[in-house]
């Protein structure tokens, strides 16, 4: 009997599909169930019209499949007439053979009884079998891709419940080197002494196999498993299971590791379900790429940070300095800004705080270079202004474009450098474009210092910059900071210091290190660690905080510490006017007298003027509030390098000058003028009054006449108007 005849009688059909040609060569019976009318060469459009659609896409998916593998291809198509009835359907059984790229088919077409709902769950795709595999594998992809660990993504692999066959027990094989080993699993815990959960890739095991070739292994049942695995057959044994499926773990083409998928009961492993194990693999395979990579980034952002964290010490004595640094979100977590104490030869503390335009790989590059580089030229012993000279030098010199390695603009940074002695509390700053400090006074007033500056460093390798000095008297507290702290959240530097004067003015008994947390906290909200988690990902900018206290007088010998304010206002500069004048305002925010404000800022405005007007040189501003028997006073000091003493005069009406001493002698309750060495110094004060009216009740010449006082003071005022406009007062 020939095997054509054998074949027909079980209603069986011989067909070959050459893939490279685009033709299908059918026998007698295989063109009947196709309801094609002879047994001969077909073009493939004429053979794929008789299949459903869908089918027809699912089969070249099995086929790829089948090669990779180097299986049969086999799958249920359904047989549809010229209306698109459904006729019968067939089981297609073939081998795959690649050539050339191109693929031929040699097999089988048989018809099969359609599949009843007890039995849906296990047989191929079709109807509500696909629909199911779908919905799971667009879940498991979103799952999977949403994983940012490897220990997430296992997790994930283990929750994954398969359309009617889902495994209960999950593993997953990691290669490295000529090793391999289980980096996860679930449900499939090996027994003690396992040698194969850190195997050599030659070991006679399932997952070494899939490893050596590249290939998936499917084991139906537990006599396959012994027959071609004695040696680890024993171990697996011991888990109950009766089939198991190991699939290449491939990306790019490189096989990294193999998953093992274990199930309690028996699995066919027919295409369709080799389909789904096998479109799991790959997704798993990509999401424990990018967890590796995302883990190796953390870890490499982690090492960074350890070797470039800003460390606070050693102590300084008689202060306490507390320091912050919270990176941007996302990327490596490290940016451009840092602090820095330094030791310096003269016994004295610097404290450096900057920030390097950008939040890249490059900006914390060139922060760790330029860190360095200000070290140096401390330790050497220079100036606050020759170390920031010489920083801007060396930043120009390694950004200007010369000898680099990308393209990029150069780029600057922002710096603020601060010597300190410990013993007097004096503080030498020198700035580089970078936010003024501020300081909160003993009795909780809030100031923010103007000081002297010069361009960001790597701008102008020759800029100058020059210094400014102040005094921190016990129990204030300094703190500088990046325009992170400031500008987050879409405020600007004068809304950013607002900000933050709220939570300086309230410490609430707070230690320095609370006071840091309180400060980063306004900006990003309570955190216990800032560089991770939610919080990250909102971050604008990098932020570094430093706060520098000079500790408390012991004794208490005062009850109210005095308040201190210093600045210059150059020639060059009378813009400054205006600082001046917000300055002592904020030194006497809560003076219990509003008119005594107002007189004590005119006054300032009147006598720096006069430095500007009537001299060549430059004024310094010195305001001092102290408390002695049970009153405050306020001492105001404008010193400048002339030698020429001021006159009293009495000015007419229309003059425009003339009226400084005396709106001085009306307002103040004692001024004078001290001869110095090199110029004078022109002063006044005022004793704090707690009634209304520009001296209250204070005794002396000021208590009479002081209606007239006040009008005549309001006219100088207005006379004064037009010449405070042409240095900036308005």
């Amino acid at each position: 009997m020939r095997t054509e005849d054998v074949l027909a009688a079980i209603a069986t059909g011989l067909w070959r599909w050459d893939n490279a040609a685009g033709t299908v060569t059918l026998d007698a019976e295989a063109a009947r169930l196709l309801e094609l009318p002879d047994s001969r060469l077909c073009p493939e459009s004429e053979v794929r019209a008789r299949f459903h659609p869908v089918d027809w896409n699912e089969i070249n998916g099995v086929i790829s499949l089948a090669i990779a593998e180097g299986t049969l291809a086999e799958g249920r198509l359904r047989v549809v007439d010229d209306e698109g009835r459904v006729l019968r359907t067939v089981r297609v059984r073939s081998k795959p053979v690649l050539h050339n790229g191109s693929y031929l088919l040699d097999g089988t077409l048989q018809e099969v009884a359609e599949p009843t709902e007890g039995t849906a769950a296990r047989t191929p795709i079709t109807g509500d079998w696909r629909r199911s595999r779908e919905a799971f594998l667009l879940d498991a992809g979103r799952a999977l891709a949403e994983a940012r660990s490897t220990a997430e993504v296992l997790r994930v692999a283990a929750s994954l419940s398969m359309p009617g066959f889902s495994p209960d027990g999950l593993a997953v094989f990691g290669a490295a080197g000529d090793r391999l080993t289980i980096t996860g699993q679930h449900g499939h815990q090996s027994a003690d002494g396992d040698p194969f959960s850190n195997m050599r890739l030659d070991t006679d095991h399932p997952a070494a196999e899939v490893v050596r070739t590249g290939r998936a292994v499917y084991l139906p049942s537990p006599e396959e498993y012994n027959r071609r695995y004695p040696t680890s057959w024993p171990l697996a044994q011991r888990l109950g299971r009766q089939s198991w499926a190991y699939l290449p773990l491939t990306v790019a083409g490189r096989t990294m590791g193999a998953w093992l998928a274990a199930f309690r009961h028996p699995v066919a492993f027919t295409p369709d379900e080799r389909s789904v194990l096998t479109t799991v693999a790959r997704m798993l395979a990509q999401a424990l790429t990018r967890a590796g990579t995302a883990e190796s980034e953390r870890e490499l952002s982690l090492g960074l940070q350890r070797s470039m964290m800003p460390v606070i010490g050693p102590a300084i004595p008689g202060m306490e300095v507390a320091g912050r640094y919270v990176p941007t979100g996302g990327g490596l977590q490290v940016g451009g800004d840092w602090y820095d104490m330094i030791p310096l030869p003269s016994g004295r503390m610097a404290l450096v705080i900057g920030d390097v335009q950008g939040h890249d790989v490059r900006a914390a590059g060139l922060m760790g270079q330029l860190r360095i580089a200000l070290r140096a030229y401390a330790s050497e012993g220079h100036r606050p202004d020759a170390v920031l000279s010489r920083a801007s030098r060396f930043l120009h010199g390694i950004t200007d474009g010369h000898g680099k390695a990308d393209h990029s603009l150069p780029r600057f940074a922002t710096c603020l450098y601060l010597e300190v002695d410990p013993a007097s509390g004096g503080v030498e700053i020198a700035r580089a474009g970078h936010p003024e400090p501020a300081v909160r006074m003993a009795d909780g007033t809030v100031l923010v210092r103007p000081t002297e500056g010069g361009l960001p460093l790597g701008i102008d390798p020759d800029s100058d910059y020059p210094t400014t000095r102040l005094t921190l008297e016990p129990g204030e507290t300094m703190m500088i900071c990046t325009d992170g702290l400031l500008e987050t959240g879409g405020h600007d530097l004068d809304t950013g210091w607002e900000r933050l004067r709220r939570v300086l003015e309230n410490p609430s008994g707070q230690s320095l290190e609370e006071l840091a947390d309180a400060l980063v906290q306004a900006v990003h909200g309570p955190s216990s660690h800032y560089t991770t988690g939610p919080l990250a990902d909102r971050r604008e900018d990098d932020v570094a905080l430093v706060l520098l206290s000079r500790v408390p007088d012991p004794t208490g010998a005062l009850r109210e510490p005095p308040r201190r304010t210093a600045m210059t206002v150059a020639q060059a500069e009378p813009e400054k006017i205006a600082v001046a004048r917000r300055q002592v305002r904020g030194l006497l925010h809560d003076w219990a007298d509003p008119e005594q404000v107002d007189a004590a800022v005119l006054m300032v405005s009147e006598t720096v003027t006069n430095v500007l007007v009537h001299t060549d040189g430059n004024a310094l501003l010195v305001a001092e509030v102290t408390c002695g028997d049970g009153a405050r006073r306020l001492r105001v000091e404008v010193s400048d390098a002339s030698d020429d003493l001021p006159h009293k005069r009495r000015p007419g009406e229309l003059a425009s000058s003339g009226r400084g001493l005396v709106l001085m002698e009306m307002l103040s309750d004692a001024w004078g003028v001290d001869p110095r060495g090199e110029g004078k110094s022109i002063w006044f004060e005022l004793r704090e009054s707690g009634t209304a009216g520009a001296g209250g009740a204070a005794a002396g010449p000021r208590a009479t006449g002081e209606t007239e006082a006040t009008e005549r003071a309001a006219e100088a005022e207005t006379d004064l108007t037009d010449l405070l406009e042409r240095f900036g007062e308005g």
